[in-house]
Formats: C-alpha cells, sequence, structure tokens
C-alpha cells in the first residue's frame, strides 16, 4: 500500500496538499490521532485500498509522539511510506492567521499567536526530520499543488533523494534546506538587459555564465563538497537531502547552478529539482494576468 503522511505547521498549507491528494484518488483522513494508523492502515487495505493519505498533526495532541515509531513498523512492513512536513517562516503564518482570522490550534487564554506557533514548531521539531520538508512561506497555493504531485509520482526505491533547490536571499533562506550555498559573488546576468527577463535555464543565460572561469570554479568546488559528503548522509539513512543554492534574486546564478548539481548527479542518486524564486514569479505573473482578464464593470450613475 502506499501511505502519503502530512504533518507540519498550522497554516502551512496541509488542506491544499490533502485536497491534491484526494484528487488524486487517495482515501483521505485529516486530523488521525498516531496511534490509530496502524488500525486505519489494516482496515484500508482489507476494504482494497491501496493508496491513503493521512494527515497527522499537534491537533491530536500527545499522540503524534507516537509517529516516529508508527513510520518505522509501517515501512519495516512494506509499505510505501511516504512523509512531507510543511513549514513556513513565522511571518507568513501570522499573516496568514490574521488573513483568514482562523484560530491557532494551540493558541487560548493568554498565549498569542506567535507564541502558539513558537510552541508549535518546538513540540514539532523532531517529526521534522521524519521525512522531506517543503518550506511553502513564499509560495503560490498552486506551486505547492505541483510539488506535492511531483512528490507523490516520484517512484519508490530505497536509498536517498538529493534534491536541488534555488532562491533569492531576498526573499529568505528556505527553511527546508539542508546544506546551502551562497553564489551572489559571481558576475550576475541581471545587470545585463539582454539577460534581466530571462532565467538561468534559458541558453543565452547559460552561455554567458558557461564563459566565466569563477563560474565553473564555483559549481565544481560545490559538486565535490557534496560528492564527498554524500556517502555519509547516505550512511545516516537519510531520505532526503536538499541543498540551497542562493543568489540575490534566485532568477540566473542560482538556477543555472542548481540545474548544473543535478544534472552531475543524476547517475548516483534520485534527484529533484526546483526554483522556488522563479516559481513564486511565475504565479505572481499568473496572477497579475488572471487580475487583468476580468472584465471591468461600471454602474451607471
Amino acid at each position: 500500500m502506499q501511505i502519503v503522511l502530512i504533518s507540519g505547521l498550522s497554516g502551512s498549507g496541509k488542506s491544499i496538499a490533502l485536497n491534491v491528494l484526494e484528487d488524486a484518488a487517495y482515501y483521505v483522513v485529516d486530523n488521525l490521532p498516531a496511534v490509530l494508523l496502524p488500525q486505519l492502515v489494516t482496515h484500508l487495505r482489507g476494504a482494497g485500498w491501496r493508496r491513503v493519505a493521512v494527515a497527522v498533526d499537534m491537533r491530536s495532541g500527545a499522540s503524534i509522539a507516537a509517529l516516529p515509531n508508527q513510520v518505522d513498523a509501517l515501512r519495516e512492513a512494506g509499505h510505501d511510506l511516504r512523509f512531507i512536513f510543511l513549514e513556513a517562516r513565522d511571518d507568513a503564518l501570522l499573516a496568514r492567521f490574521s488573513e483568514t482570522r482562523r484560530r491557532h490550534p494551540m493558541a487560548g487564554e493568554g498565549v498569542t499567536v506567535a507564541e502558539a506557533i513558537q510552541r508549535e514548531r518546538d513540540a514539532l521539531a523532531q517529526i521534522a526530520e521524519l521525512g522531506h520538508r517543503i518550506d511553502t512561506s513564499d509560495l503560490h497555493p498552486n506551486t505547492l499543488r505541483a510539488w506535492v504531485k511531483d512528490f507523490i509520482e516520484i517512484e519508490a526505491s530505497d536509498g536517498l533523494t538529493l534534491m536541488f533547490q534555488s532562491f533569492g536571499f531576498k526573499y529568505g533562506i528556505p527553511l527546508d534546506a539542508d546544506l546551502v550555498f551562497d553564489v551572489r559573488c559571481l558576475p550576475n546576468p541581471h545587470y545585463d538587459p539582454a539577460l534581466r527577463p530571462l532565467t538561468g535555464r534559458d541558453e543565452p543565460v547559460i552561455e554567458f555564465l558557461q564563459k566565466l572561469p569563477e563560474v565553473g570554479k564555483m559549481a565544481e568546488d560545490i559538486r565535490k563538497f557534496i560528492g564527498n559528503w554524500l556517502p555519509a548522509y547516505v550512511r545516516d539513512n537519510r531520505s532526503y537531502l536538499t541543498v540551497a543554492i542562493g543568489c540575490t534574486g534566485g532568477q540566473h546564478r542560482s538556477v543555472y547552478l542548481a540545474e548544473w548539481l543535478a544534472a552531475r548527479f543524476r547517475d548516483q542518486v534520485r534527484v529533484i529539482v526546483r526554483h522556488r524564486s522563479a516559481a513564486r514569479r511565475a504565479a505572481d505573473r499568473e496572477a497579475a494576468a488572471a487580475q487583468s482578464a476580468r472584465p471591468v464593470v461600471s454602474s451607471a450613475s
């Protein structure tokens, strides 16, 4: 049976992830106490279900402490279990709770939303290490939907998945990064008007960066570092290793290097590439286009 567990901070997008899985024909259960997970799996397998998605978080209280043991037991039983942990920066979560006016599940008398967020983050710290972390701070809902779809479509296999993620320092360092490399010291294509609207995946930008010796040296140094230490992460039984490559805006240098590095490691491990800031700009353009396409309704005086 394929089991997808969803956990994370309140307001980080768990409902969006569950909706994606429900649309993909998973049997979806929200807010399940962790201690009931084995019974649920047994029941649904007997009923003929082969794909199940379950959200387990702090709403189930202290029972979430049982989750690590339950995850190990289900994997040892031969299930294809995948774990997604969603998180976001405090400022992003505070803004979401303010916009929706929802009550934080850990807030109460004398406890502010900010304090509730920190309490929940502390309580879930160990749970976050169980699987694939996604920082949704600056993600458009459509981007999160796409990333969840990519995650469940990856062919199941033992071993480590290596993710290269480009980002812009102007938006903050991603919370889900395990290793962070700063490439802002490299020449910036942004200052060439012809290259400015392009990304590190476009051929003119690739040609510009490939001609620079310092870019090649930086890329090779990062490749050697990851190559030298990757076996240690594999021995540590890590399922995912996220390598974040950051430049100023996350559009040119970091995108180019993330793609370059991914190509060098695809023959060694399973590789995923994501471009945080590029996805953010694409979502903003889609939103702007949708807004401009709306008919203007005027009322007669």
